[in-house]
């Protein structure tokens, strides 16, 4: 995420690398990488600074560990907006920019069972409400503003 180090306010990539790719009980990971987009982790502690709970640092270990095939860990999927094993193919058809949310991509939204033409009708309706309330709340300040600053002639 971003303002995750104090020299800096935007999102960091964090790159791990290893030699060893095919490890004895891990599945043969050569060719491959995994993508974490971890910008909408953490949480703000000032101003200026967020951090990873330990409940983020886990999500992304997990993964992970998932991901390398470890014998205890969970199995791996791909997760929209968050994390995403891709091979080198791909990034090469990208031009090898290692940007993780090129390849994580954005995530699912939740599909809405309410059809547009009612949703639209009930935020007119809200609107117009608001617009009602709106021109009570200047009558009301208009009569408070005479009852302060007399008009001239009274």
């Amino acid at each position: 995420p971003g303002q995750l180090f104090y020299s800096t306010q935007i999102p960091a990539c964090l790159w791990f690398l290893t030699r060893t790719k095919n490890q004895k009980d891990w599945r043969d990971r050569r060719g491959e990488m995994l993508f974490i987009d971890a910008r909408k982790l953490g949480t703000m502690v000032d101003r200026t600074r967020r951090e990873l709970t330990d409940a983020d640092v886990a999500r992304i270990a997990d993964t992970y560990h998932a991901w390398r095939g470890e014998k205890n860990a969970s199995s791996y999927e791909d997760i929209p907006g968050f994390c995403k094993s891709v091979t080198l193919d791909e990034v090469e058809q990208h031009g090898f920019v290692l940007t993780p949310g090129r390849y994580v991509g954005a995530e699912e939204a939740e599909e809405d069972s309410v059809p547009f033409s009612e949703r639209f009708a009930a935020l007119e309706k809200t609107l117009q409400e608001q617009f009602r309330q709106g021109e009570e709340l200047n009558a009301k300040i208009a009569a408070s503003l005479k009852l302060i600053v007399p008009q001239e002639g009274s």
